[in-house]
């Protein structure tokens, strides 16, 4: 008996869960014309799947004359009462979906102001954080080192004393 009752009320929650998500609590008195995008009740304008699960627009008395006049003959229809069926059904046609929106505009401004923002913290961490090199840097002080490498004959299987030649005083070629 109480495993009954469980059951029952159990399932009593699966329906009222599966009304809020995909019931009519959330679409309204739109009609529901397919499966949709991943099978949910839900409209979306997509290039790549043109047919929604529900139109766009709720049933109006207007709608629905238009869509019994629609059953008949379409040339009887006129060309405002074909563009009402379709925005009806749908909120944007293919040129209106693929209209540039202009948003690369505001994208390239954010990505040009943050790249100056770096560019700007480089320079002034030049001046103010970074010391002077140390006097080892300069070019008389490396010429130095390398000569004093070569006169000690650092490494001198796979190094810089390899590519030196000593009885000429050259570097090999």
């Amino acid at each position: 008996m109480a495993g009954r009752l469980l059951f029952s009320s159990l399932r009593q929650v699966q329906k009222l869960q599966k009304a809020c998500i995909h019931g009519r609590s959330r679409i309204g008195n739109r009609e529901v014309v397919g499966f949709g995008y991943n099978g949910q009740c839900s409209y979306q304008d997509r290039i790549d799947f043109p047919m929604p699960a529900i139109r766009f627009k709720e049933s109006t008395s207007d709608i629905v004359a238009l869509r019994e006049k629609e059953k008949g003959d379409w040339r009887k229809l006129t060309l405002e009462e074909k563009k009402a069926l379709y925005r009806a059904s749908f909120c944007m046609t293919f040129s209106e979906i693929n209209a540039p929106t202009g948003e690369w505009k505001s994208i390239l401004g954010i990505a040009c102001l943050f790249i100056s923002l770096g560019l700007w913290i480089v320079v002034l961490e030049k001046f103010f954080v970074y010391k002077d090199l140390p006097p080892s840097f300069s070019e008389e002080s490396k010429k130095a080192q390398l000569k004093r490498m070569i006169d000690l004959r650092v490494n001198p299987i796979e190094g810089i004393s390899s590519k030196y030649d000593y009885e000429k005083g050259e570097w090999k070629k």
